[in-house]
């Protein structure tokens, strides 16, 4: 059952990083097209106060808008919309096939054919090179994911068992990977898990 979990979840964050990688491209375009219009609005008015009746300063505005409508049908040719919104359906699949999953203790015939359409929809959502470099991303998160999952439960229970507890904060982006380390004696009564999910 775990194995069915984790592979869901690495699936479904795929396909979230599918999607977010979509709307980054298509939020870009967005903004692209935003500043040309307003720079070809600028010219205009520059033309107009200065009284400038130039060939290139007439020229220049016909270009921006040439510009603005070809990035406007390059963004209606790779329809973004569309691609965005079969990924969001896709995930919402995964991630109802998931909570189902979370919820049984065994597999049985019903979820494993719902488990089978969650990856017929991921499979048919994405390309196979797309495919492979979300999951690939994925399983690279998942991974993180778990380690500092399994420091955070193993400082709580330092913490309960009043043992001294070392800090750190490692800089990835660092050369050197320079540490700060902080020093904690703590005499606290034990903290358990329910009360810090509550706290959150």
């Amino acid at each position: 059952m775990n194995e069915i979990i984790n592979d869901l979840r690495s699936k479904r964050d795929a396909l979230s990083l599918a999607h977010q990688k979509l709307k980054t491209d298509s939020d870009d375009w967005n903004k692209g097209i935003i500043i040309i219009s307003l720079v070809t609005g600028l010219l205009e008015s520059i033309k107009m106060k200065l009284s400038l009746d130039g060939a290139g300063w007439a020229l220049v505005p016909i270009i921006l808008s040439s510009v603005t409508a070809a990035c406007s049908a390059l963004m209606k040719f790779r329809d973004f919309p569309k691609k965005m919104e079969v990924l969001i359906q896709s995930g919402s699949l995964l991630t109802n096939t998931l909570n189902k999953a979370r919820n049984h203790h065994e597999v049985d015939d019903n979820l494993f054919i719902e488990y089978n359409s969650a990856l017929e929809h991921l499979e048919t959502s994405l390309y196979p090179d797309q495919r492979k470099l979300f999951l690939k991303q994925s399983h690279k998160n998942l991974i993180e994911i778990t380690k500092q999952e399994v420091k955070y439960f193993d400082l709580i229970e330092k913490v309960n068992a009043h043992e001294k507890v070392i800090l750190s904060d490692e800089s990835s982006s660092s050369s050197d990977s320079s540490e700060e380390k902080i020093d904690i004696n703590i005499a606290l009564p034990p903290i358990t898990e329910e009360e810090i999910n509550q706290s959150l």
